[in-house]
């Protein structure tokens, strides 16, 4: 490190040295004098026998936080994801590890519905309470869908055998069942009023209005394969459906009739992998987003007038589920392999601002509290983990009880455009 010192020692003082008995006692005096003042007495140049002093600040620290957090804005880099645990986690045994079935739902009235194996089953998040609320033989095989009117009272419930069952949570009562639809499982379910639309492994989706006899009023066919993703846009006018067979149609209600099956409003083929997740954005209207499986491992965003694709981003993890925050511009998805887990994304940007593991398997199913801060995840580990990733739940409650102020001065003054 000191350049005029290695020089001397290459050039100078590899030189023979004048033998000791030579010299005379002043000049061994002078010679080390010298060599102290030089500070050459030294054989090891990286050892550092002290720490070296702390810089003395000029300027108090506070005094400068401000400025210099404003003059580096542009050469900061992003934070690093920090991992978060669950809140609560529940056994959820016997639950099916299938990729094309949804098993998980939570309701308006705060309660969750979750399928295991041949029976279903109530989670009362007010009080911490389970129930069973329905238990089938052998013959009608698994449960293969759950859905929650959005009174949150009804449960419709998918079978293995083709059957929808419609339930009145409340009262424990079976209300009815929907045959003749379906020729095979029906693993898809999404409410739009009082019509419930389902998807099947036979490739058709069925708008089914549960308030009269012949329920069947409108049928789509688009998919060749499993319908394993529906949902309906906020406004009711479409409808998202994700397929094995890699397709993603956007379906318009009003051609929903018999006539019209086969009239899709756009049909997506950019997924290179069965979509099942799907998720109408809350903030910005025809706004869609959708994961591909494990051979595409992508969330592509989608809108759904024009049917292009605005974005896509690989998330190098299969792609089982995906939830808007309703509160800020975020994007929770869960995965698969090889991670296992449930990763929040910043939108548009699509920068990962948080990773939350405690998975051992692929996080399947996905579902929002009606305050939209928790969300809850089941996996093919046999557990029911519930995380607070789009807030607390408690200052969600107090914000929504207290009164709104005026944010603005003269804002009751009307404006004049």
């Amino acid at each position: 490190m000191d350049m005029g010192y290695a020089h001397w020692m290459v050039t100078e003082g590899r030189k023979e040295k004048e033998p000791p008995f030579s010299r005379s006692p002043s000049s061994e005096a002078y010679r080390r004098l010298l060599a102290e003042t030089l500070n050459l007495n030294r054989t090891r140049i990286f050892a550092f026998k002290n720490k070296p002093p702390v810089p003395v600040e000029l300027i108090p620290r506070q005094h400068t936080s401000s400025s210099a957090s404003s003059s580096s804005t542009y050469h900061q880099q992003p934070k690093p994801a920090k991992p978060r645990t669950s809140e609560r986690a529940l056994d959820a045994p016997d639950i099916v590890d299938d990729f094309y079935l949804n098993l998980l739902d939570w309701g308006s009235s705060n309660i969750v519905a979750i399928a295991l194996a041949r029976s279903v089953y109530l989670w009362d998040a007010s009080h911490g309470s389970t129930s069973e609320l329905v238990t089938v033989d052998e013959e009608h095989g698994l449960f293969t869908s759950v859905n929650w009117a959005p009174d949150g009272r009804h449960l419709a419930i998918g079978l293995e055998n083709s059957e929808v069952q419609l339930w009145d949570a409340a009262s424990n009562k079976q209300l009815r069942t929907l045959k003749g639809g379906h020729r095979c499982r029906v693993g898809s379910l999404a409410w739009n009023n009082h019509i419930l639309t389902t998807g099947g492994m036979d490739g058709l989706i069925m708008n089914n209005d549960v308030r009269i006899r012949d329920h069947i009023v409108g049928t789509y066919r688009g998919h060749s394969q499993e319908v394993c993703g529906l949902k309906w846009s906020a406004s009711g006018q479409q409808l998202a459906s994700g397929g094995n067979d890699n397709l993603i149609h956007i379906w318009d209600r009003r051609r929903s009739s018999m006539a019209a099956a086969h009239q899709w409003l756009h049909r997506m083929e950019e997924h290179t992998a069965a979509v099942r997740a799907l998720a109408w954005c809350p903030f910005q209207a025809n706004l869609l987003a959708s994961g591909g499986g494990g051979g595409d491992m992508s969330i592509k965003f989608w809108n759904t007038i024009t049917g292009a694709c605005l974005n896509s981003a690989n998330t190098y993890a299969q792609v089982c589920g995906l939830l808007w925050s309703k509160s800020e511009r975020e994007l929770l998805s869960s995965h698969g392999f090889t991670g296992n887990q449930l990763t929040l994304w910043k939108y548009p940007s699509m920068v990962k601002t948080a990773e939350l593991r405690g998975h051992t398997s692929r996080v399947l199913f996905l579902a929002q509290s009606p305050d939209g801060c928790t969300v809850a995840s089941a996996a093919g580990d046999e557990t029911l983990r519930f995380w607070n990733v789009f807030g607390d739940p408690a200052e969600a409650a107090r914000e929504k009880s207290a009164p709104k102020a005026n944010s603005e001065p003269f804002s009751w003054v009307n404006r004049i455009r």
